[in-house]
């Protein structure tokens, strides 16, 4: 590896490590619910084609969404991405605005045995979970009120292992397991709007759930070249997630609280349990050109009438699905004197229908992506992708958030393991 890319590298590290101290996920009403807001499995080149990734090979990219197309990775890839979002949310009564950046993915992919077994590993956050949530509530068989305010914090992350194996020509089989860990985090608290109490006394419920356990994932892929003639390729994929029983153990504790902190507290509850995760399974199709242009579209559902949490209750009993489509275009990746002519553009469009309710209405959610990806040395490249969208319906759900989201990633390939020869 070179001095140049040891830097890069270093730099990149130093980044990341300062983003996970100091980063936190946007403030968003909508990661209260269930284990959190799920993050998905999208690289930053994958974010400005929508996600688009289930069918479509990547040879100087690793695929993170399909295992199976593991494969087509020939090369050693490193890839790193960050995450920057600003986010506006409206109720009809209040405007709230808040932004942040948070590391998005550590992955690193390297052939086996070149065209026929890949693999792959990584670290990236699975859900996370950030809100806070101010009402006021009436008191029974009094005139009085009381104003609560929740709060939630934390998520889960996942290191995984996948690999990729060829069975012929067109047909590949991939396998990912994942370790998912992390906890989160809930605060309830209330005081009363009118007391005569010269000390304000604040009771607060504390409770966190901490998971881990392991997770499997598996993808199916089948390629045709020379679908009109010899430089097109048709692509298929599909993914399955098997349903998962994640262990959870669960702790509970009342405090009292004054303006100078807290005054004192008593454990409720520490026991352990499960937290059922559902199953759920996409599909993908594409068409290429070489390395000019793809096309693609992806179908996902997520059967979120099997979650079940710790309590072993479902809030919602509903499933969920997403549909994406998008396309990339390089010009010319081999033009020797036009920079411009390398750069791969990107761009897609997503809708996405969420597995709860809010105001007895669906919840739905658009977006529309655009990326780049910038040719740096020989085939590594800085990878951009842009996501404007809308999650809700000011007139059905009442509540309307409106967001930008950033990614950044950087994709290093090299070719490692080569055994030396001398003459």
């Amino acid at each position: 590896m070179s001095i140049s890319k040891r830097f890069i590298l270093s730099l990149l590290g130093g980044l990341v490590v300062s983003l996970t101290a100091q980063g936190q996920a946007t403030r968003s009403p909508f990661s209260a619910f269930g284990i959190g807001e799920y993050y998905g499995n999208s690289l930053a080149h994958n974010q400005g084609m929508a996600g688009v990734g289930i069918s479509n090979p990547q040879y100087f990219y690793l695929n993170n969404k399909n295992p199976a197309l593991l494969v087509f990775n020939t090369f050693t890839v490193f890839e790193s991405g960050i995450v920057g979002e600003n986010r506006t949310l409206k109720n009809g009564e209040a405007v709230e605005k808040n932004a942040s950046g948070n590391l998005n993915y550590l992955a690193l992919g390297f052939p086996i045995k070149r065209g026929r077994w890949s693999a792959s590993t990584g670290l990236m956050p699975y859900t996370t979970v950030n809100y806070k949530l101010n009402y006021v509530d009436d008191i029974e068989n009094s005139s009085n009120k009381v104003a609560v305010v929740e709060t939630g914090d934390g998520g889960i992350n996942q290191v995984f292992f996948s690999n990729g194996v060829a069975l012929n020509d067109d047909f590949s089989l991939g396998l990912r397991a994942n370790y998912l860990f992390g906890s989160i985090n809930n605060r309830y608290s209330n005081i009363l709007l009118v007391t005569e109490q010269p000390r304000i006394i604040v009771p607060t419920v504390y409770e966190q759930y901490y998971y881990k356990d392991f997770s499997l994932s598996t993808g199916f892929s089948f390629h045709k070249d020379s679908l009109f003639n010899k430089n097109y390729r048709i692509n298929f994929g599909l993914v399955y997630d098997f349903k998962a029983n994640l262990n959870t153990s669960y702790y509970e504790r009342s405090e009292r609280n004054d303006v100078n902190g807290n005054i004192d507290s008593l454990a409720l509850a520490n026991y352990s349990g499960t937290t059922t995760l559902p199953q759920s399974y996409g599909a993908g199709v594409s068409i290429s050109k070489a390395d000019n242009f793809t096309i693609g579209a992806d179908f996902q559902y997520l059967d979120y009438s099997q979650f079940k949490d710790f309590k072993g209750q479902n809030p919602t009993g509903r499933g969920a699905w997403r549909i994406a489509v998008g396309s990339e275009f390089t010009p010319f990746s081999a033009s020797p004197g036009n920079y411009l002519a390398r750069i791969t553009y990107r761009t897609g469009v997503s809708i996405e229908e969420y597995p709860y309710l809010v105001n007895d209405n669906v919840l739905k959610d658009f977006g529309i992506n655009f990326g780049l990806s910038l040719p740096v040395a020989r085939i590594s490249s800085l990878d951009i992708g842009v996501k404007v969208g809308r999650r809700g319906d000011l007139s059905l759900n009442k509540i309307e958030e409106k967001y930008i989201k950033l990614y950044f990633g950087v994709t290093f390939n090299d070719q490692w393991f080569i055994k030396r020869k001398f003459d």
